[in-house]
């Protein structure tokens, strides 16, 4: 029998898929994990059981989360649902805003901000702009384009074929128009055409070749012209899909009818889309045209302009843009997902967006060497934990990436590019998470709940001082018996730490709980589980091979700033008192956060070596952290 020593000083490949358990040649074998649930990664190595979810507010049902940082000390959280914006502030809403999106419409919505208005894209719905003019004045309106006297310098294109023609019976007032071909359809009642750049509003839909219209602007003639068009954006041909701002310009990426098609504004003047004679401030337009579908899904402003379509990313250049000097080049085919907008998010430098396929995490970023971009896999390892994302956003100062799925659960991508740190844990709760956004500092979650034989829906916010889901932390000065505020968990049995004393369950009577004795201090919550799995033991590191059988003599855990361990090391689950852990005991009453190792003595043999050989699972609300484990095996050889 050969006697080996197996030392794992971090954490830092994350969770990974058990397809690789036969490549322990991998340097992500050695640093990953078989399992690793609602826990966090250190850029140094450890992990730690992951923040609370502190309850911020009720939520009206399905819907998004969305950002809007007026100022470093004025930010706020939107909460998007049907036919309504909640404006949030902190804890508290402090604006209600009616709006024109049903629930089902809100999965396509896009939006980008610049100072107080951020301006919302549907392809079905008028765009539409929320402005914030005070504290708790909020005012949602339809994008207006520059008018010049009584005509709109909005973006224009021609539908009907290039040969059909349109003749007027007059030059202003009301007039009819005929076209040479069936072009107009009753969807064209309040839609603006421009007959030899003059622009008339058509008012009856007469029939398939003519239209009634009331002239904006005196025709020049009423011979018959082929040079005609109409607004790009209506009722009838739909509305932009995405919009960004780049190099002072308002960019505006695809819309229903036009899926390809991007429009710039005029430079400094973002609501002036007039093509004039090509000057270098005024307004671009252009197609995108290759040998494949590239149906816009959003424009995002980095180090160039980007935009990800259904089936490709691109790069504009232009230093700066010019209807003279813009380039449009393609740069990768992965493309991105048709039945849902997920928001690309600068990390680093770098843009990551959701794949098409809906199973990978992409990195978009400029490659210096080749003077071009490169979309790099990021779920490669992981890929089990990706399941048909739905939203995301980054959170910087705990440096994640993370990802709402489409099963309810949360990726928590631990992104150090320089390090070449890129670990994957995924977070769960007792319940489905729908819409994540990043406020300042602050991690908003829109979770569905179970109550009863109905949901509860919530707005959540990671909390580190908390250690519960839907929970709330209150202190008093004197010891109290009840706590109320706790009327979302009503006749819900939640765990509770008190005075730092893991208590038994207590449950929510009137929106309260009551305690004996009383405390000063108090969590109050849902419990949620952390586990730990490690990946088998490879051949490489038990002596080349794989014998009939394996024995984990004993494991070593590091630990740091930790009250509680629950593992299993062969005999079920157990509680392991931290007494004498390093030089520190434990008191009697509150679990005291401890460092340094605790060893655990086990017995018996592991024939099935795709089986981790040992296991951490805690749900008792209380701190962890684990830094290195160090496993003496014996090997049947």
């Amino acid at each position: 029998m050969t006697r080996v020593r197996i030392l794992k000083t971090n954490f830092t490949g994350g969770e990974i898929s058990r397809l690789l358990l036969g490549r322990g040649d991998l340097r992500a074998y050695d640093n990953g994990a078989l399992t690793l649930r609602n826990l966090l990664i250190h850029p140094t190595g450890g992990i730690t059981r992951r923040p609370g979810m502190a309850f911020s507010a009720a939520a009206r049902g399905p819907g998004r989360l969305v950002a809007f940082e007026f100022s470093t000390e004025q930010t706020y959280l939107l909460a998007f649902s049907e036919y309504r914006i909640d404006v949030h502030h902190g804890d508290a809403v402090v604006a209600t805003v009616d709006a024109p999106w049903t629930a089902p419409q809100l999965g396509q919505i896009t939006w980008t901000q610049s100072g107080d208005t951020l301006l919302v894209c549907h392809p079905d719905v008028a765009p539409r702009k929320l402005k914030r003019t005070g504290e708790s004045a909020w005012s949602l309106e339809e994008w207006q384009f520059l008018a010049e006297g009584n005509a709109i310098c909005q973006p224009w294109y021609r539908f009907a074929p290039a040969g059909v023609t349109l003749t007027a019976d007059g030059t202003t007032g009301t007039v009819v128009l005929t076209a040479s071909a069936a072009v107009f359809q009753p969807g064209h009642a309040g839609v603006r055409l421009r007959v030899a750049g003059r622009q008339v509003t058509v008012l009856d839909v007469l029939s398939g070749t003519q239209v009634r219209v009331l002239a904006a602007e005196a025709l020049t003639g009423t011979a018959a012209t082929a040079v005609w068009d109409e607004q790009a954006f209506s009722p009838l041909r739909g509305y932009p899909v995405s919009a960004a701002f780049h190099q002072d310009r308002l960019v505006i990426g695809g819309s229903r009818e036009l899926p390809n098609r991007l429009w710039l504004s005029r430079s400094a003047d973002i609501w002036n889309f007039d093509l004039g004679t090509g000057q270098d401030d005024e307004a671009i337009e252009f197609g995108i045209l290759s040998d494949q579908i590239n149906a816009i899904r959003a424009v995002f402003s980095g180090r160039h302009l980007q935009v990800f379509t259904s089936g490709a990313e691109w790069m504009v250049t232009g230093e700066p843009l010019t209807p003279q000097a813009i380039q449009l080049n393609r740069q990768t085919r992965i493309g991105s997902p048709t039945d849902r907008s997920v928001a690309p998010r600068d990390v680093d430098g770098a843009t990551l967006f959701v794949s098409r396929n809906g199973r990978e995490i992409r990195e978009f970023l400029f490659a210096d060497s080749e003077q071009a971009y490169q979309a790099t896999d990021l779920a490669l390892l992981a890929r089990h934990l990706v399941v048909r994302p739905v939203d995301q956003d980054y959170d910087q100062g705990r440096r994640l990436m993370l990802i709402v799925m489409a099963d309810g659960t949360l990726g928590a991508l631990t992104l150090f590019r320089a390090e070449q740190v890129t670990a994957w844990t995924r977070i769960d709760t007792g319940g489905t998470i729908h819409s994540v956004a990043v406020v300042g500092d602050d991690v908003h979650l829109l979770v569905q709940r179970p109550e009863g034989f109905s949901t509860r829906w919530n707005i959540e916010r990671l909390d580190d001082a908390l250690h519960l889901d839907a929970g709330l932390y209150g202190e008093s000065d004197e010891p109290a018996a009840v706590w109320s505020g706790l009327d979302h968990l009503e006749g819900r049995a939640v765990a509770v730490v008190a005075d730092g004393v893991l208590r038994p369950d207590a449950t929510v009577s009137g929106g309260a709980i009551t305690l004996d004795p009383p405390a000063r201090t108090v969590e109050a919550g849902l419990p949620f589980t952390h586990v730990v799995e490690p990946l088998p033991p490879s051949p490489l590191s038990t002596g080349g091979g794989r014998g009939p059988a394996l024995r984990l003599i004993e494991v070593v855990f590091q630990l740091e700033d930790t009250a509680a361990l629950r593992a299993d090391v062969g005999a079920g689950l157990t509680d392991f008192p931290l007494r004498r852990l390093g030089d520190r005991a434990l008191g009697d009453t509150a679990p005291q956060r401890v460092s340094g190792d605790r060893r655990l003595r086990s017995l018996g043999w592991a024939r099935d070596q795709t089986r981790p050989l040992w296991r951490i699972e805690q749900d008792a609300p209380l701190p962890f952290t684990l830094l290195s484990v160090t496993m003496e095996l014996k090997v049947n050889d």
